[in-house]
């Protein structure tokens, strides 16, 4: 595949419309969800299933059945029929209670929060074994992530003791994560269109708000009040929201402080809601003329190898591309130790950012329609040269898939043939039709912040 060299330009970004409200999940997909992991489970051999969460990482019993717990923790029990039960705290019992799906409540204390009543729940033992968790029973326990046993998991030691006590030496307790993250075929990893239409409004507010802080940003203004500029709305946040300028930019993951930003600043940010993330870096200049002579280089000597990388792996994704094929755009293009390239070059995307990632060296997984991706290609160049970032959400979707987005979501999908149109005239980057860039910002990558209408293309 063969691009034109990257260069720097005058692009105008079009207004691709924003969505007027955020499309529902329907209570019926919650237990269609489950319908799929009791079927998995079983084929698996499992005969209870337990999904804990907690608020950082609530997205497996979100996904399951529309309830995140606040505050305190929480663990999901799905036999094979009937409505699951649920494990919930003082604070979370009524929360649970207004979820889409039924579920029967188990008031469980010892998820409170400190020094909090802890009178009016039965012990641990007593709930599971009413749940089935009983002696010489096979149990899948779901946490946050795999590894490279599966009796190790990072649910809580009192829990799992707890768990592994009721089934005793003739059961098992296993990892069982991989039913919903697997890279290849998790059920959280397969989206359904009413999903992708819930990304899609996500990434509009994250896009949406990350463009209006380019267009707004101004030296002398504090981390602070620039990021007031991404109107943050209330939804729940994916990430901690970033944002540095000057030296701390470099450490990445910081939230904002009150310095003053200062006009040839090193600058980050990352806004990421529930389905959705966009990040931006670079230098508040208006020209390379304002960087420190050494540097001045910065847009040929690392922006445009990374544009041009990234605009082969837009240009390549598409459904049946493996893993593997993507990282090696990325390591043909950016496997210089200068780069500074060593996380996945792209993961799947949900309600958490980062769900799992089929894309690595040899990688054999094909992708699927149904899964959505985060385009997270991030140098760490460890130099006065900084970074770049173009982080946005896309989906992958077959003939059938789109049909159905089209057909149901029209205003989204009118959104979506926007920004593919955008990026084959203006940025020279040809959409394979499986793919479905979700994102406000479109591939749009201006490397000096002050002049947001400066940006990176390889159209001719």
């Amino acid at each position: 595949m063969t691009f034109r060299t990257p260069r720097l330009t005058e692009i105008a970004l079009p207004e691709f419309g924003m969505p007027d409200a955020m499309p529902e999940i329907p209570a019926q997909l919650y237990a269609e969800r489950l319908h799929r992991l009791r079927e998995r489970a079983a084929a698996a051999g499992l005969e209870r299933v337990l999904v804990y969460a907690d608020r950082e990482h609530s997205a497996n019993l979100s996904y399951l059945t529309g309830f995140d717990p606040r505050f305190e923790e929480a663990l999901l029990v799905l036999g094979p029929e009937g409505d699951p039960a649920v494990l919930v705290g003082n604070e979370c019992y009524g929360l649970a209670g207004a979820a889409p799906l039924p579920m029967r409540r188990h008031m469980f204390q010892d998820f409170s929060l400190p020094s909090q009543p802890r009178d009016r729940s039965r012990p641990l033992a007593e709930i599971l074994g009413d749940e089935g968790v009983t002696a010489g029973a096979r149990i899948g326990v779901i946490g946050w992530k795999t590894y490279g046993s599966p009796e190790q998991s990072d649910l809580p030691g009192y829990l799992l003791d707890g768990v592994r006590q009721r089934v005793g030496p003739n059961g098992s307790v296993t990892n069982a994560t991989e039913l919903l993250i697997d890279a290849g075929d998790g059920l959280r990893v397969i989206n359904e269109v009413e999903q992708l239409a819930a990304f899609e409004w996500a990434s509009c507010q994250t896009s949406q708000g990350v463009r209006r802080l380019l267009a707004g940003l101004r030296p002398g203004m504090t981390e602070r009040e620039a990021v007031r500029l991404l109107d943050w709305n209330g939804w729940p946040l994916s990430c901690h929201l970033m944002l540095t300028a000057g030296p701390r930019a470099s450490f990445g993951l910081l939230s904002p402080g009150d310095r003053p930003i200062e006009r040839g600043d090193r600058f980050t940010v990352a806004f990421g809601i529930w389905g959705a993330l966009s990040c931006r870096a670079g230098f508040v200049v208006e020209s390379a003329d304002e960087l420190a002579p050494p540097i001045r280089d910065y847009v040929d000597r690392l922006v445009a190898p990374y544009f041009a990388a990234i605009a082969e792996w837009y240009a390549t994704i598409r459904i049946g591309v493996t893993g593997g094929e993507l990282d090696a755009i990325i390591q043909r293009h950016l496997g210089d130790p200068f780069f500074g390239i060593f996380l996945n070059p792209g993961h799947q995307l949900h309600l958490d950012e980062w769900v799992n990632s089929p894309i690595g060296p040899g990688s054999t997984i094909e992708l699927r329609s149904g899964m959505c991706f985060q385009v997270d290609v991030i140098p760490a160049t460890g130099t006065d040269y900084f970074t770049t970032n173009i982080e946005d959400g896309i989906a992958l979707a077959d003939a059938e898939l789109r049909a159905a987005f089209a057909d149901r979501f029209p205003d989204a999908w009118r959104r979506i043939e926007g920004r593919r149109a955008f990026m084959a005239d203006r940025l020279g980057i040809e959409l394979h039709p499986d793919v479905l860039p979700l994102s406000n910002l479109a591939a749009h990558l201006p490397p000096f912040l002050l002049r947001p209408d400066m940006a990176m293309t390889v159209a001719g």
